[in-house]
């Protein structure tokens, strides 16, 4: 293939190679580090537990998929096949979304726990929670190889890997698909909205004595932190798909949540759950 296209110019190539070279060389062993400390020193009984190492693989998903991207803003060439080049953008997006997802799972577990800890003791179990991601990885797996052979049967275009097929468009044309996006995550950021008023009304004034956390501020700034990443990463991009032609800083955002979700919801979540169980096991 030839070099990138029109609208990434000899300056910015070199810029967005650095930005996911920084976002690789971090999100790499941050998250095999998390991925493996789950793995070895906590078991896969707990739903949270569950919620968090299919969020590390999604995000180790990703990763994976940047040393081409890389290497095509590096150098402006993309070197492999169009069929790669599919493999590697679904790479991406598969983390996109099942990140979200993801997220919002381990949202909706903490409402449970502290809002309807009884209650919910036995539906928040880890079977339960494997049934979930496996649909969700299902249902992405079935959605990303429909898309990959809708667009290898399209006849080729002047483009090359990574760049929009609508960047130098004035009007491109946009399906009644390409909303579904952005209204999945609005659907997703709304569920965490209500995730956080629900578990702060609860800490403030409703906490059970079954349900004692002893660092409610810890907590908060959890839920704040996960909607902070809604915001910025997930939000954009979901938006751009319908609004706007070049999307490469969206792109580079929505790529940041794998540096961010290690920290945020493994090791933080961790110290939470933690102290739950202290309190469950006392």
């Amino acid at each position: 293939m030839s070099f990138v296209g029109q609208n990434l110019t000899v300056q910015l190539r070199p810029v967005y190679a650095v930005l996911f070279g920084c976002i690789l060389a971090l999100g790499l062993p941050l998250n095999a580090v998390s991925l493996w400390i789950l793995l070895r020193h906590h078991s896969l009984k707990s739903p949270s537990a569950v919620f968090m190492v299919n969020l590390a693989i999604s995000d180790l998903l990703l990763v994976i998929s940047l040393p081409m991207r890389i290497y095509v803003y590096a150098t402006g060439y993309w070197p492999l096949s169009n069929t790669a080049c599919l493999i590697t953008a679904a790479f991406f997006y598969t983390n996109i979304r099942s990140s979200s997802i993801f997220i919002t799972f381990i949202s909706m577990d903490r409402l449970l726990a502290v809002v309807y800890p009884l209650r919910s003791r036995h539906r928040r179990t880890s079977t339960n929670a494997w049934k979930g991601v496996g649909l969700i990885w299902l249902i992405l797996l079935v959605l990303t190889i429909s898309v990959m052979v809708n667009l290898s049967g399209q006849p080729p275009h002047n483009h090359t890997c990574f760049v929009p097929h609508d960047a130098n468009d004035t009007d491109p044309e946009i399906s009644p698909a390409d909303y579904l996006d952005p209204v999945v995550v609005s659907i997703l950021l709304a569920v965490n909205v209500v995730c956080t008023a629900m578990v702060l009304w609860t800490l403030r004034s409703h906490l059970s004595d079954s349900a004692k956390v002893k660092n409610k501020l810890n907590v908060m700034l959890i839920f704040v932190l996960n909607l902070v990443i809604f915001t910025i990463c997930f939000l954009p991009l979901s938006i751009s798909l319908i609004t706007v032609h070049d999307r490469l800083p969206m792109i580079c955002l929505a790529a940041a949540n794998c540096c961010l979700d290690p920290l945020l919801y493994y090791f933080s979540f961790d110290a939470f759950w933690k102290k739950k169980e202290d309190v469950e096991l006392s």
